[in-house]
């Protein structure tokens, strides 16, 4: 019976004027429970109607068609819904025939089923805008008619434009808990569907014992859709500062710069600083990027927090990587903020050019390598050995084979030739030029071992080792380079451990480990790596710590945990032949739908070639807890152990449901210096949701009880 029905709606709206009157109209599709026409000529539909006409839809107990007038009555509940993204809720109303034009009474917009705006009375006009009068917006849930929601805008009329996805409000008053706190002459705020729009921002307090009580007040402009700017004032009693961040998108990379520039009590002259990086992809696959980094004093980024760095690194970079070779060419600029470091002293321009390229030869076997690589970096100071400047370039070619053994062992020969030449200036310690061509051999041998057992579970044992012998003397170098050398599993099998080309070990070596590790079905994991490397010939440019001086390393123990719940540990330590610490390095982690908790714990023993005079010993613990539905606290915390005093520790609370956020914030900075002293920061941000396109969570909705 139903079927017969929809198909007499179908051919009579197909039949009638409402569909007839312009070809060029999309098609009308009508259904009800009832369909008739009247003696005058009016077609009627009741009992559970359905209207179809281009994409909207409407539902209501009865609607009257008149063709002299070209017109829709309609008789509620009524539900109008447009596209994806609106809906309209009313008790009665009357559409033209397309239903781009009409009013409906006793009417609620629902967007995005998020935002909602009631009102006495909806006009819609050329189906683009739709004006409400006197007219209730929120995105709170309201379970009752008697209890207000938790913040509001009344206004005496609201225009949602669909085209540009905006909603105006003319005379609006926020309520929160219905007490009027703010009223506008105009307001305007995008809906829910559109992602970037003109406007202010979410404000923020805060506390700070060094700037005072302060606001902020982002306000973002959108430029275009591939570029926007954001003007952030920031005024306190003791600081006026002005925040800016530019984005932008190009067809072939992107581009961001953020700054500030203030005035404050804090210096007697206005600071401020400026980071800015970009990528390009240019043509023959070659990529532009750059970093920018600069600021006026030492304290500026930890006084306002923008930054915990304490070296400006700036770099500009053209890179090409191709499945066989690799080019890059950098510049990069330091500047040290760290107290009692001059900037003079340090290498503050630096040059790289880096070329390399494999081949495979068919004649010879194996893989081919060819590099290049140029160096040079410079101090401003002009004194000697603290002024020094360096210049270096490097050609190298490698022969690599591997084979599989009897048994399944893995061997790789490598043989090599390094030629390196050096110009120094400003040291009289050192030659002013010098150079050096080192020869390489190295044998890999690797056994790995699979075992099979109940459950799923896959155990793999890998025994390794390494001899080697590098020829060559060291020439009378300065070592700017090379002076930290970490001891890890990823070189434990290396000819030089060395990270750069002023130094390089020397004579026979000879490396060897054991690699296991054991995955079952359920996705637990765990790794052990056991290593240690043995030398002819003892280098006194490897540091007490570095786990490598000697002609007997330190013990490597490096492990990894990692369970289907989201614990994961890893650690890494070397022990030193009394089996005491030189470094110990251990992170935990622990990532579960309620709970995110990282701990760390670093130990290096002091070590003067390091320019470490104490030991450091450092614990510190993040974390966060949903609490409840709505609640969510989090913590940070960091300890050094060996001066027994905290370092950093911070609080946060969140209050967040789904037409709210409230974010509770409370930091504390405990060491100080010349440069920066101990402050406390507390910090509040209030967000109202449901106006802007951000992620929207359903799991901090409230519920209403029954």
């Amino acid at each position: 019976m139903r079927a017969l029905i929809l198909a007499l709606g179908v051919m009579l709206a197909t039949v009638l004027p409402i569909a007839a009157q312009d070809a060029r109209r999309p098609a009308a599709v009508l259904v009800a429970d009832r369909v008739s026409v009247t003696a005058d000529g009016r077609l009627m539909a009741e009992g559970n109607v359905e209207a179809l006409y281009d994409t909207t839809r409407i539902t209501a107990q009865r609607i009257t068609y008149d063709p002299d007038a070209d017109r829709l009555t309609l008789d509620g509940p009524i539900m109008l819904i447009e596209g994806d993204n609106a809906m309209i809720l009313a008790d009665a109303g009357a559409l033209d025939a397309d239903l781009r034009n009409g009013l409906l009474r006793g009417a609620r917009l629902v967007l995005e089923d998020r935002v909602q705006l009631a009102a006495n009375r909806i006009d819609r006009v050329g189906g683009r805008y739709t004006q409400l009068y006197k007219v209730a917006a929120t995105s709170c849930r309201v379970c009752a008619s008697d209890t207000p929601p938790i913040w509001q805008i009344r206004a005496r009329r609201a225009i949602h434009d669909q085209q540009e996805n905006q909603i105006y409000f003319d005379q609006a008053q926020l309520r929160v808990l219905d007490v009027p706190i703010l009223w506008l002459p105009r307001l305007r705020l995008p809906d829910p569907t559109l992602k970037r729009a003109t406007g202010f921002m979410i404000p923020s307090l805060s506390q700070d014992s060094q700037l005072g009580v302060g606001i902020r007040i982002p306000y973002f402009i959108r430029i275009g859709d591939h570029r926007d700017l954001t003007i952030t004032p920031f005024i306190s009693a003791d600081s006026k500062t002005l925040e800016l961040r530019y984005r932008q998108a190009f067809r072939n990379g992107d581009l961001e710069v953020t700054g500030a520039w203030s005035d404050d009590t804090l210096r007697p002259e206005n600071r401020g600083y400026v980071f800015a990086e970009g990528a390009f992809d240019l043509r023959r696959g070659v990529t532009l990027s750059f970093d920018i980094e600069a600021v006026t004093d030492k304290a500026y980024l930890v006084d306002y927090g923008y930054s915990d760095k304490d070296r400006l690194d700036s770099e500009i970079a053209l890179t090409r990587v191709r499945r066989d070779e690799y080019a890059n060419a950098s510049l990069i600029t330091y500047r040290t903020l760290r107290d009692g470091e001059e900037n003079s002293d340090i290498p503050t321009i630096i040059g790289d050019l880096r070329y390399e390229r494999r081949l495979f030869p068919r004649g010879l076997g194996g893989e081919l390598r060819m590099g290049f690589e140029a160096h040079g970096h410079r101090r401003y100071s002009d004194v000697d050995v603290l002024g020094r400047d360096v210049g270096r370039a490097e050609a190298d070619l490698a022969w690599l084979r591997d084979w599989t053994l009897p048994g399944g062992v893995l061997a790789r020969l490598e043989t090599g030739l390094t030629v390196d030449t050096f110009r120094t200036r400003q040291d009289s310690t050192r030659d002013r030029t010098a150079g050096q061509a080192t020869p390489r051999a190295g044998l890999t041998l690797r056994w790995p071992m699979v075992k099979y057992g109940g459950n799923g579970i896959t155990q793999i044992l890998e025994p390794v080792a390494m001899i080697g012998w590098v020829g060559g003397d060291r020439p009378n170098i300065a070592n700017d380079e090379s002076t930290r050398v970490e001891f890890d599993e990823g070189n434990l099998l290396s000819l030089s451990r060395f990270p750069a080309a002023d130094r390089r070990e020397r004579g026979a070596s000879a490396a060897y480990g054991i690699n296991w590790s054991r995955l079952d079905s359920n996705g637990r994991r765990v790794a052990l790596t056991l290593g240690h490397v043995l030398r002819q010939d003892a280098d006194p440019d490897f540091t007490l710590t570095s786990g490598l001086d000697g002609t007997s390393s330190n013990l490597l123990v490096a492990g990894q945990y990692v369970t289907p719940d989201g614990l994961a540990l890893t650690s890494r330590t070397l022990f030193n032949h009394d089996f005491g610490l030189s470094k110990a390095e251990a992170r935990a982690a622990w990532i579960r739908p309620d709970l995110g908790l990282g701990a760390s714990y670093v130990w290096l023993a002091a070590d003067a070639a390091e320019n470490r005079n104490d030991s450091v010993s450092e614990w510190s613990v993040d974390g966060s807890y949903r609490l409840s539905r709505h609640w969510t606290g989090t913590a940070n915390w960091r300890y050094d152990v060996s001066s027994d005093q905290t370092a950093e520790a911070g609080l946060g609370l969140q209050y967040r449901n789904e037409c709210v956020e409230v974010n509770l914030s409370l930091s504390r900075r405990f060491t100080s210096s010349s440069i920066v002293d101990p402050s406390t920061d507390l910090g509040i941000t209030v967000g109202l949701l449901g106006f802007s396109g951000q992620g929207f969570d359903n799991s901090y909705t409230r519920t209403c009880r029954n």
